[in-house]
């Protein structure tokens, strides 16, 4: 049996995800959550194989870093977001943070299905328009400006002070993992290969102060 865990701030939601999975023998339910917050405190005791998570609701925007703090702290997770537009999140970010599925709210039952099984055998689940997003997104960010989230400027700011990962997550109060997720990310996003690079690339674009 593939052990599945339901997330979805709507109750009706929440029971809808839930009524699917159980249509398949293979699948079972093996608890709900309102909230990524009570996703962390539940996920170690119910051991799910796979997450399926709803982010059509009202997610905080840090959901990404949110989904890789309760894996450092748990395991693992197989999850699978369904999100109501797909060009409406960083698909890169989403996958960096160990997102393994993304299917839009339109899915089908049997999609969903196939999916939630495709995470629990270790393959990633996307949606072709996910894929066809991915390929044609440009490298380059015209304005890194706009891309570039609070916390991700805020390393950036840290980086162009000299602080190495471990004080930048003692600072920040989080793991060093999360760190090199956030230079990962504005590594990306502004096109640089180094900390050297992003620091200076940084200081051109007004986002450090020296």
């Amino acid at each position: 049996m593939i052990r599945v865990m339901v997330v979805a701030t709507s109750p009706v939601v929440r029971a809808g995800l839930s009524a699917v999975v159980t249509t398949n023998p293979r699948l079972t339910v093996v608890g709900s959550a309102s909230d990524l917050d009570v996703l962390a405190s539940e996920v170690g005791q119910l051991q799910p194989d796979v997450v399926l998570i709803d982010l059509s609701g009202n997610f905080p925007q840090a959901v990404w870093e949110k989904l890789l703090t309760i894996q450092e702290q748990q395991y693992r997770l197989g999850i699978i977001v369904i999100v109501e537009e797909l060009d409406s999140i960083d698909l890169e970010t989403a996958l960096r943070s160990g997102i393994r599925g993304i299917l839009p709210s339109t899915s089908t039952e049997s999609e969903i299905i196939a999916a939630v099984e495709a995470i629990a055998f270790g393959l990633l689940a996307l949606h072709p328009d996910a894929v066809e997003l991915l390929s044609i997104r440009e490298k380059v960010v015209a304005n890194p400006v706009q891309t570039l989230t609070p916390r991700e400027i805020e390393v950036l700011g840290m980086l162009g002070s000299g602080l190495g990962n471990k004080a930048i997550a003692k600072r920040l109060h989080i793991s060093e993992h999360t760190v090199k997720f956030h230079l990962s990310s504005i590594f990306q996003k502004l096109s640089v290969s180094s900390r050297t690079e992003a620091v200076a690339v940084g200081v051109r674009l007004g986002l450090i102060m020296l």
